[in-house]
């Protein structure tokens, strides 16, 4: 068999051109393309980059890298998880490359970890190529549902104390979980007090229109709704954001609710820790200006 090629690859180098960030590109070099197929639902390419260790690309877009996955993982994860007193049941919506999972995990209190993807070919591929990131799939707290995230939610009032979103961007088969009636759906399968993070359509250079309506959409329905940002190098303009919501009026989510020691963030976290909980949240003028 020969080598696998693909349409976004040329001379050795991986390009990410998208409508959604006009007039810029991310391009990766390449040093083997490790696998590509069409799933039911999205074009699915593995690559092994020359420096950022292995890459998924769903639909043409980058969804991780080996190399800076962490700092989205952790951040979506963590500023959630710790925004809440206790939780015991968790469910994270997509994230089939298992890296929210994992981080879900690193919680002692966590009783229960449900993971919805509409794909198993992305759990699959990364139980292979990424296993440094799919190792959540393997613990016994983990339970596994291949379906609609949007379906599966409307089964679920009142049960869970967090759910992370970790979707892919808002065109294609994540479009509907970018909408209001999905948050309202988040709201109503939480318990009294539960805190919702969900990628926040991208980036303050990019998508500031798109985040201000995400920004009034979940006020609407939450009454705590606040922007964060993680800076992640992959992605585009290196930045990506998350819209933390909770439904206690009470709650700052912009402080961290439980902390690990500084030896346990050390041990346990690469990017995430209390101080960069409450820095994340600190937006530039231009934005905080948008959002407001």
């Amino acid at each position: 068999m020969g080598d696998i090629t693909h349409p976004t690859i040329k001379d050795g180098w991986f390009r990410e051109i998208s409508d959604m960030w006009p007039g810029q590109a991310m391009t990766l070099q390449v040093k083997k393309v490790l696998h590509h197929e069409k799933s039911k639902y999205q074009d699915v390419l593995i690559f092994e980059s020359t420096n950022h260790g292995n890459v998924l690309v769903l639909d043409n877009v980058i969804q991780c890298t080996e190399r800076d996955e962490f700092s989205y993982q952790e951040m979506i994860t963590h500023l959630a998880m710790n925004s809440h007193p206790n939780p015991k049941k968790v469910l994270v919506i997509g994230g089939g490359d298992g890296g929210v999972l994992r981080e879900v995990l690193k919680h002692e209190c966590v009783e229960e970890a449900v993971l919805c993807d509409i794909d198993e070919a992305v759990i699959r591929l990364s139980k292979q190529f990424l296993p440094h990131m799919a190792v959540g799939f393997n613990n016994p707290k983990a339970k596994v549902h291949v379906g609609d995230g949007f379906k599966f939610l409307n089964d679920y009032k009142n049960t869970f104390d967090v759910i992370i979103t970790d979707s892919s961007d808002p065109e294609g088969p994540a479009e509907s979980l970018f909408q209001k009636p999905y948050f309202q759906l988040l709201h109503d399968a939480l318990r009294d007090g539960g805190v919702i993070t969900t990628q926040g359509s991208e980036n303050q250079w990019l998508h500031l229109p798109l985040i201000s309506k995400l920004k009034k959409d979940c006020s609407e329905i939450f009454p705590v709704a606040e922007y964060a940002y993680t800076t992640i190098p992959t992605y585009p303009s290196g930045q990506i954001g998350f819209m933390v919501c909770c439904k206690d009026p009470n709650r700052n989510v912009r402080v961290p609710l439980r902390s690990w020691t500084k030896e346990e963030e050390r041990k346990l976290c690469r990017y995430y820790n209390s101080e960069i909980h409450k820095a994340s949240f600190v937006l530039p003028t231009f934005a905080q200006e948008a959002l407001q």
